[in-house]
């Protein structure tokens, strides 16, 4: 019964699918503070009670829509990196995929997660836990590549993992930032390949 009554709440054509996409960018453009349920409730044609029946809360949604984001995100491919992955070839090819990916939005909204971890962390005790966990979960995989280029002999040895995976972390957070003031393609690599050099994870390839 409760199944029916909720299925007989939302409209008959409500794609779930379709509508945590419309959520996702309705968050990335006006921040998860911006984002009530009644606004988010609006864009997605529904009702307030049709919301709570297809998502349970504001912040089940959010769960969805982070989901959804890192799937579609331009830094993906590093939870698909094995042993075997070049280290340096991996970390040139990432951040020029953020940086096009930055310079071609013509909304600068940068990435929606660091946004969010600007926005929520150490003010919002639901969500920024979950955002922390996130970011030093992508810190320790970071370092896990590195690890795998140290073994390999393709980084130095004597190099600290931790302190350059976190030095990694920085700068996405950093080109992320700078996107919404610098939006060529081509200056925003310039910042990233510069990083890279100096960090000694920078490999020369032909075009973008």
């Amino acid at each position: 019964m409760q199944k029916e009554r909720n299925d007989m709440a939302r409209p008959a054509k409500f794609n779930r699918a379709a509508a945590v996409e419309r959520a996702m960018n309705e968050i990335w453009r006006e921040g998860y503070g911006g984002s009530s349920v009644k606004s988010l409730s609006e864009k997605l044609g529904i009702t307030r009670s049709s919301f709570y029946n297809a998502f349970g809360n504001r912040q089940s949604l959010f769960n969805e829509v982070l989901d959804l984001y890192v799937s579609q995100s331009p830094d993906r491919i590093l939870s698909q990196a094995t042993p075997q992955t070049p280290t340096k070839l991996l970390f040139t090819t990432v951040f020029r995929s953020v940086c096009k990916a930055r310079a071609s939005d013509p909304e600068a909204r940068g990435c929606l997660a660091i946004n969010c971890v600007a926005e929520l962390c150490g003010t919002n005790d639901e969500v920024g836990p979950m955002l922390q966990d996130a970011v030093m979960g992508s810190v320790a995989r970071i370092e896990t590549i590195l690890e795998w280029g140290i073994a390999r002999g393709e980084i130095k040895q004597q190099v600290d993992a931790r302190a350059l995976a976190l030095s990694v972390q920085s700068l996405f957070i950093g080109l992320n930032i700078l996107c919404k003031m610098v939006h060529d393609e081509d200056e925003l690599w310039s910042i990233a390949s510069t990083t890279l050099q100096g960090l000694d994870l920078l490999v020369e390839t032909e075009g973008p």
